[in-house]
Formats: C-alpha cells, structure tokens, sequence
C-alpha cells in the first residue's frame, strides 16, 4: 500500500474568505487623509521615519502595541483602525467576513467584531497570540477600560506591578490608563475576547 506523506502543519492564519487587512496600507492611508509627512507622524507616535516607512511598505510588522500607538498618533482607536478601508460598519459581522490585521511581532492576529454603529463606545476584538508571541516588549498604557476574557490556552497578563496567569474562561478587568502586556508563555495558541469601552468625547 502507498504511503501519502503527510502534509506539513501550517502556521494558523485567517481563512481566505476573512478581509484581511495590512497594518502598512491603512497606516498609509490615514496618513494622506490626514495630509501628514512620513517624518511627522513618527514625530507623533515616537518612532522613526525608517520604522514608519517600513511598516508601510510592508517590511516591518509592529507590534499590537505599537500599532495603537501608531493608532493614536493618527487620531483613531484601534477598532476604528479597522474601518479606514470601509467606514460604513456592517450591521453583523460574519464570521467568515471579519476584518484581519497580523502582526508578525507579536506573533498575533486581531480580529475586528465591531463596533457596529459610527457612534459606538465599545469595540470587540479577538487576538489570537501564538507560542512565544506578546502584545509589545514591556507593558503600555491604553487611555480606555478593558474587559477581556480568554477563550481558548493559557495567556500571562502583566497588569502594572502584578502578573497574573489566566486559562480558559478567566477574565479580567484592565482599568484605563494601568500599564498592561499580554504574553503567551505556553506551546499552543492563546485566544482573548477583548472589549475597549471609550468614553464619550
């Protein structure tokens, strides 16, 4: 009998019918809608030109972190990141249909669920990190409350001085402005449910 050597595993990304998106192209395109030069928005988020100019040519994947401050510096939050290819959010958002940004350094995809209407003050996001991947380097600071629960493996969060080990079903609330990281310590995926509540400007 012939023996059908077995495929290689692939490493987990989003299936071809999901929209996935690329940090470099809606960097750029924020960028010239806000008529700003490549030097001065790196001024604004803290980066260099180079970095800013990799990320959006597509040769450098920043990290969930740095993207949000990219996010910031761009005036938008990182759920209306999302919409800067499709402003008009959907009513429902299929599972199949979810918007899709990696980030090769964190090891990490984000998948957007919403908001669903323009005025929203809640923006639900999954992040899947894989064996090894992080939010960022050390632990930042988001402006806005947080409630995540995990889903799926094993994650460490790092919320200001203490370090808490979560599993499947634990939850967590991230107070606004508290330095936090995400860190998957484990050899299988982690996947987080993360809701951002903004509050109203």
């Amino acid at each position: 009998m012939a023996i059908v050597p077995k495929k290689p595993s692939k490493p987990l990304t989003p299936s071809p019918t999901k929209s996935e998106l690329h940090v470099g192209d809606i960097v750029r395109q924020l960028r010239k809608r806000h008529h700003l030069s490549v030097r001065t928005l790196a001024d604004k988020c803290g980066f260099s030109p180079s970095f800013i100019s990799q990320v959006e040519l597509r040769q450098a994947s920043p990290s969930i972190a740095s993207t949000e401050r990219i996010a910031s510096a761009l005036g938008v939050t990182l759920g209306e990141f999302f919409r800067a290819v499709d402003p008009t959010p959907p009513a429902i958002i299929r599972v199949a249909s979810r918007p899709v940004v990696q980030s090769e350094w964190s090891r990490a995809k984000i998948e957007a669920l919403g908001p669903f209407r323009k005025d929203s003050q809640l923006e639900p996001m999954i992040i899947t990190i894989q064996p090894g991947g992080a939010s960022g380097h050390k632990p930042y600071v988001r402006q806005a409350e947080q409630l995540a629960v995990v889903l799926m493996g094993t994650l460490e969060l790092t919320l200001e001085e203490e370090i808490y080990n979560l599993k499947r079903g634990d939850a967590a609330g991230i107070p606004a402005g508290n330095r936090h990281c995400w860190r998957n310590n484990s050899k299988r995926p982690a996947q987080i449910l993360i809701v951002t509540a903004h509050r109203p400007m």
